[in-house]
């Protein structure tokens, strides 16, 4: 199973970024989407769990949890778009892992592209770093991982190259 994790689109989705995301089995959105618009289109790309992020108003809210935890081939997964940072994250974050024990962690905001195992808590942190226009962030990236009895081939997408 291919995964196409993106965060940060910020209303806008690089071409490059749908090239990769028609190839994927489901998406994942780790919040900031910035329109219903453009979670509808991601949504005609492929199967889509996201979550809302800080910029998402309330006609996106609606749409979409602020969180969302699932199985695939028993790995948990838990995705929300303002986690903290890695090991210290913020007490909603924290309570979501204690409770669910997930054994991967999605998450935005910051924009900075990140992967890491974290020993604390068990688990394998992901952010996407920002797939849109808006922030600080230098190039535009994503991240594509198989899923088949664990997570393989994670793979960084610069999507301006």
């Amino acid at each position: 199973m291919k995964i196409g994790i993106i965060s940060d689109t910020h209303n806008f989705l690089p071409d490059t970024a749908e090239r990769y995301l028609k190839k994927c089995d489901e998406i994942w959105h780790a919040g900031d989407i910035g329109s219903l618009d453009l979670l509808n289109k991601i949504k005609n790309i492929s199967f889509t769990r996201a979550v809302s992020g800080n910029i998402d108003g309330e006609i996106v809210r609606h749409e979409i949890n602020e969180f969302e935890f699932f199985k695939i081939k028993n790995i948990k997964i838990l995705i929300i778009h303002i986690a903290g940072k890695i090991k210290v994250y913020n007490a909603k974050t924290r309570n979501l892992i204690r409770k669910n024990k997930p054994d991967v962690l999605v998450c935005g905001h910051s924009h900075i592209l990140k992967v890491a195992n974290d020993n604390k808590f068990n688990l394998l942190y992901i952010n996407p770093g920002a797939a849109g226009k808006i922030g600080f962030h230098r190039e535009k990236t994503m991240i594509v991982i198989n899923i088949k009895k664990r997570i393989e081939d994670l793979q960084v997408i610069k999507l301006d190259k």
